[in-house]
């Protein structure tokens, strides 16, 4: 297919094109460039062909002659979604609805929309959830993600199939590294300090995905026959990797050695804790996750020595908050974040 990847030189992204490429598709970008500097040693592989467009502004006449589009481009961070809720709204929802809604215009098929595994939200945690049910999102983030796929499902008809994939918390190293997300953290925190600092108490559930595993649900779920994945949900991961946040930093702790844990438990219970069940995506896509969080540890520790990772780049080029708080100080970036061309 003519792939448009939205959000393609992202953290997820950057790692989703080469693999949409291998199997077989012709990929284009699109992205505003956010976060394009946010390189960890060398990119490996050249950039694909892009658009630099902010997602709020693309037209109906960019997405002609596509096949399918990739949507992964989100302000994905929930401490900044609740900073500032209303741009977060702006664009994970308002723009992406926009932009499924100028892509079934412009003919493209297929839709395959990057949602999370956070829609869940606060649940027991005693069962597995899956698709079906009950949606408890407790951010921003989440709830703009709620509202899309309501909105894909609405778009949904004989030549326009949206399917919304609920990733689990992304883990694993990408060149374009996130910093800011639980096992990414955990782990570069041991090399840095040698602690495996944990906030909550640990005790909140997680199920956890690799970044390749993402990608490949993507090209399963563009692959499916259309009748089986319009206008559904399918959670991406494994059951394996459904994890409390404590033994995630086990996990760490064999990958690091040498590593301490603490648990300091400062910021207070965590209401987001959930099993996730992955059943529907084994059966009707044929895809089960296939990284687990110690082999996904260890990778992580093994690049950061290579590349280099230092305290500053830690703490400031790989984490979403603080790059978009130093654009925009240094005028980069307006408080709409968008990029001051």
């Amino acid at each position: 297919m003519r792939v448009l990847l939205t959000g393609h030189q992202g953290y997820l992204g950057t790692v989703m094109a080469p693999i949409l490429i291998q199997a077989g598709h012709q990929v284009t970008g699109l992205d505003s460039g956010l976060f394009a500097h946010c390189v960890l040693g060398s990119l490996d592989y050249p950039d694909v062909p892009g658009l630099a467009v902010d997602l709020r502004d693309v037209t109906v006449e960019q997405l002609r002659g596509f096949d399918a589009v990739v949507h992964m481009a989100a302000l994905s961070n929930d401490p900044l979604g609740s900073l500032a809720p209303d741009i977060t709204y702006d664009i994970n929802h308002h723009a992406s609805t926009r932009l499924a809604r100028l892509a079934k215009e412009a003919g493209v098929s297929r839709f395959a929309y990057a949602s999370t595994c956070s829609v869940y939200g606060a649940q027991s945690g005693d069962d597995l959830v899956n698709e079906d049910a009950a949606l408890k999102p407790v951010t921003p983030y989440a709830e703009s993600k709620v509202r899309v796929e309501d909105d894909l499902a609405d778009l949904a008809d004989s030549d326009f199939v949206p399917v919304s994939l609920r990733n689990a918390t992304a883990f694993g190293f990408s060149p374009r590294l996130r910093a800011d997300i639980v096992l990414n953290n955990l782990v570069g925190r041991a090399i840095l300090t040698g602690k495996v600092t944990v906030l909550s108490d640990g005790t909140p559930w997680r199920p956890l995905a690799h970044a390749e595993d993402i990608a490949g649900a993507v090209v399963a779920a563009l692959a499916a026959p259309e009748d089986l994945v319009r206008a559904r949900a399918f959670n991406v991961g494994t059951e394996q990797n459904n994890r409390t946040v404590a033994e995630i930093a086990e996990a760490v702790l064999d990958a690091v050695p040498g590593s301490v844990l603490e648990i300091t438990g400062e910021a207070g219970p965590d209401p987001r804790s959930y099993r996730v069940d992955f059943s529907r995506a084994r059966k009707v896509l044929d895809f089960e996750g296939q990284w687990t969080i110690p082999a996904g540890a260890h990778e992580l520790a093994v690049e950061y020595r290579l590349r280099g990772l230092t305290q500053q780049g830690f703490d400031q080029r790989f984490t979403r908050l603080a790059v978009l708080s130093c654009r925009q100080a240094e005028g980069s970036l307006d408080a709409d974040m968008r990029p001051v061309r």
